[in-house]
This record gives structure tokens, C-alpha cells and sequence, in this order.
């Protein structure tokens, strides 16, 4: 079964919304610094996840879609090991934002949301490690839907998810400002301390640009035993748990292009 305007209203009116979306006429560029004030100031009333300690010297904000397989292979190899040397030390503060590309990307997001604080990053890893399967089906509404009820969803509470209209204009929004105001052309993008980097990223390409930002009598905390997965909320809960530069030979992001 696929997205339509009878299960998802939202999602169906989001089809058309995202197929106008293109690339920002001044892309920003490797290096290109963005204004601090204004990378924290984000559109659309879409509260950010923030993974980290308020008083990190270091911020790091990433752009990312659920269906660009250069954010999943970070996720999914990159991202538990930057978590331990820096999020969990107390050195960096970690967001991860949305930036819907298309339809799928959007109830991805939507699900993490409905999921809550405690579980939002859960969803977002559970499906970023299972992208070949959802994102590649025949059947995109069925796949998802039967990953959100591993993560504790029921039928009710993935449908409330995907109707909720104010989460999606809040996250066209983001997109728009992304691209308009700091030229994103593809994901993953990241910001450190406002710097723009773009594209894939090793944990040593992002300790080379995070380090010296780091002061020298910092104290780091201890990093915090690896949390235990979060149980599956009740069927009451309003909901469940749980690369972009563009090298021309082999990309090491998802440019920014009109959805299909």
C-alpha cells in the first residue's frame, strides 16, 4: 500500500509542496561560515533534539534526510563513536535537524517526533540502519509501518504521526531556510561552531575541525556508559521510540534535487 490522501493528508499535500523544492541560488560553500545567532534561531517552531551539554565549547548542527544514504552511512558508522569522544565528554553539543527532500523523509521525521524526547534519536537510528529496506520498497507505507510497530507504534498512533499539520509546515520551513539563508545544497550538511562543512565525514575529519575549538583547560566529563534502549512506550503513548558535498566522480552527499 502506498502514501495516499485518504491515510496521510498531510503526506499526500506534501507531494506536490516538496516537488517545487530546488537547489538555493548562493550554495555555501566548504568552509563558508554561517552566523552562529542565526543557525540557533531555527525556522518554523520545530523544537531541535539536542543531544550534549548547553555549555559545550563546540556546536555541532547537522542537516539530514532519512532517505540520503550518505546521512545513513554516518548514522550508522560515524555517529555512535562521535557520541562517545565528544557528545558524551561534554565538548560538543549535537543537533540533528530535518531537512525533508521528500515524502518519506517527512513521515520518517514525523514518527521521531511523535516518538518524544527520550526516543527521538532512537526512531531516527532505527530507520537510518534499516534505509534498504523501507526507502526501496515497493510498498514505502507497509515497510515503514512495520518498523514503527517494532519500535512500539500501533496503527493509531503512526496515522495521528503522519496527520500532524503543524510538524510539517514547521519542517518546510526549516527546508526553506536552509536553503535560502544558508545555501544547503545536499545532505549531510554540518555547522561547527557555524563553519560549513558538507558532504560525508570521518570521526577524524570532524575531530580536525573540532579540536582546536576545544580550550586547552577543558575538562572533559566521563563518557556515559552506552544507554540502555528505551522500552516501547504503551499503546496510549501519543507515540513510539525508537553524505552532502558533491565530488563529481563519487558524491559524498545527496544534492538537493526535485522529488519525484
Amino acid at each position: 500500500m502506498n502514501f495516499t490522501r485518504r491515510d496521510t493528508l498531510i503526506l499526500a499535500a506534501a507531494a506536490s509542496a516538496l516537488s517545487l523544492c530546488g537547489v538555493a541560488t548562493a550554495n555555501a560553500e566548504e568552509g563558508d561560515m554561517i552566523d552562529m545567532a542565526k543557525l540557533m534561531a531555527p525556522a518554523g517552531d520545530v523544537a531541535d533534539h539536542v543531544q550534549g551539554s548547553e555549555t559545550a565549547p563546540v556546536t555541532v548542527i547537522e542537516y539530514a534526510s532519512p532517505t540520503c544514504p550518505h546521512c545513513a552511512a554516518f548514522s550508522n558508522d560515524v555517529l555512535p563513536s562521535f557520541i562517545e569522544a565528544y557528545v558524551n565528554t561534554g565538548k560538543v553539543r549535537f543537533i540533528t535537524r530535518p531537512f525533508v527532500r521528500n515524502v518519506l523523509d517527512a513521515a520518517v521525521f514525523m514518527l521521531a517526533e511523535a516518538g518524544g524526547p527520550t526516543n527521538y534519536h532512537n526512531v531516527l537510528a532505527t530507520y537510518f540502519k534499516t534505509q534498504n529496506t523501507w526507502a526501496t520498497s515497493q510498498t514505502p507505507r507497509d515497510a515503514i509501518l512495520e518498523i514503527a510497530k517494532q519500535l512500539g507504534f500501533t496503527q493509531e498512533t503512526f496515522d495521528a504521526a503522519l496527520t500532524n499539520q503543524a510538524l510539517f509546515t514547521g519542517m518546510e520551513a526549516l527546508r526553506e531556510q536552509a536553503l535560502s539563508e544558508f545555501g544547503l545544497s545536499g545532505t549531510p550538511t554540518f555547522y561547527v561552531n557555524g563553519k560549513t562543512l558538507t558532504g560525508d565525514k570521518t570521526l577524524e575529519q570532524l575531530a580536525a575541525e573540532i579540536d582546536p575549538l576545544v580550550p586547552a583547560d577543558f575538562v572533559a566529563t566521563t563518557p556515559a556508559a552506552p544507554a540502555a534502549a528505551a522500552p516501547a512506550p504503551a499503546a496510549t503513548d501519543a507515540m513510539a521510540p525508537a553524505a552532502d558535498a558533491m565530488a563529481p566522480a563519487e558524491p559524498t552527499a545527496t544534492p538537493v534535487t526535485p522529488a519525484q
